[in-house]
């Protein structure tokens, strides 16, 4: 490997192996199954020479969403449906939570990324489930400014998830 090569994936590795092995332990609840994710996620950002030339944000965004597509992907192979054994059938079958989670996340990161008075009234409009006039009458503020909150609240929040490459 020449040396630009190996300086170029030792940045990439003090840069973003932490946060992506806490995200697949996240996922996974497996330490060995994180490293492998997280070798394998390196290996391609470094088969991807693009990847290496984007900022620190967008790299670290693709390098998520690849290890949880490399979770999905070793969720669902046939090598590990037959790994599987158990002393009897469970009762009632679980479903897999993993995209339900990486969504979780990543709403709540951009949420995050908020003011304090945009994120209040998303928050309670939509995981609270108030109305506008409940709103208002709860921060004391008039129902115009909470229609107005919640109106550029979810822009920056599209915005901030577009940011992820979540949407378009």
């Amino acid at each position: 490997m020449p040396r630009d090569d190996a300086t170029r994936l030792s940045a990439l590795y003090d840069a973003h192996a932490a946060p992506v092995w806490r995200y697949v332990v996240h996922l996974t609840g497996d330490r060995a199954a994180a490293d492998d994710v997280v070798q394998e996620t390196l290996l391609r950002a470094w088969r991807t020479p693009r990847i290496l030339e984007q900022d620190p944000a967008s790299t670290r965004s693709w390098m998520f969403t690849v290890a949880r597509h490399l979770v999905i992907d070793d969720a669902r192979s046939a090598h590990r449906r037959r790994e599987i054994a158990v002393a009897e059938t469970p009762d009632v079958a679980t479903s897999d939570l993993t995209d339900a989670l990486f969504e979780a996340i990543l709403v709540e990161e951009a949420l995050a990324t908020l003011s304090a008075d945009h994120r209040t009234v998303i928050v309670r409009a939509y995981y609270g489930g108030l109305a506008i006039a409940e709103i208002a009458a709860e921060l004391d503020i008039p129902p115009g400014t909470v229609k107005s909150r919640l109106h550029y609240g979810l822009r920056a929040l599209r915005l901030a998830l577009q940011e992820k490459g979540v949407t378009r």
